[in-house]
């Protein structure tokens, strides 16, 4: 089930990135994320607060997590995007993080269809996000889910963390 986050959820949204932070130290890293710096407890808070943070949830347990609201990061303006849509029709899915053991079972396809169907409540004409070109895993993830990349560019992914090779993507509703 997917629905909007709560404080309450908060540990288990930490547990959930802490268990990414091990996994990826474990295993290959694709992202360019780092502990204590993005994303963090304070960063899914704030989310939770503005209330644009939705979390999926199993068996009490949350298995993935998405971010999504109408603000569009500094580095957009600069983005050759595919429509030349007025910031009232573009919705922007800025962390999505699935639990590393609860992978392969098609919750990030869920959160993605979530926020598809969230931006289209709001008239939104279209969704945009970012990945770092590393994250083969992200990019597949997005292109299968009808994601175009529409650039690469430079980023401080979650304003902190300088990232050159970033890939911009955009999917039409």
């Amino acid at each position: 089930m997917i629905r909007k986050a709560v404080l309450d959820d908060i540990d288990l949204i930490e547990d959930t990135y802490n268990e990414h932070f091990k996994y990826e130290i474990e295993h290959e890293a694709y992202t360019v994320f780092k502990k204590g710096v993005y994303p963090t407890r304070a960063d899914a808070e704030r989310a939770i607060n503005l209330k644009t943070m939705f979390v999926y949830e199993e068996n009490r347990s949350i298995g993935g997590s998405i971010i999504i609201d109408k603000v569009q990061p500094t580095e957009y303006a600069d983005i050759p995007w595919k429509g030349n849509f007025s910031k009232d029709e573009v919705m922007v899915i800025h962390l999505l993080m699935v639990r590393p053991s609860m992978s392969g079972k098609g919750i990030a396809t869920l959160l993605i269809g979530y926020a598809v169907e969230l931006a289209k409540t709001y008239n939104c004409k279209t969704l945009r996000l970012d990945t770092g070109s590393q994250n083969i895993p992200a990019v597949s993830l997005y292109k299968k889910n009808g994601f175009e990349i529409v650039a690469s560019a430079p980023k401080k992914v979650g304003d902190v963390i300088a990232h050159k090779n970033h890939l911009y993507l955009e999917r039409v509703l």
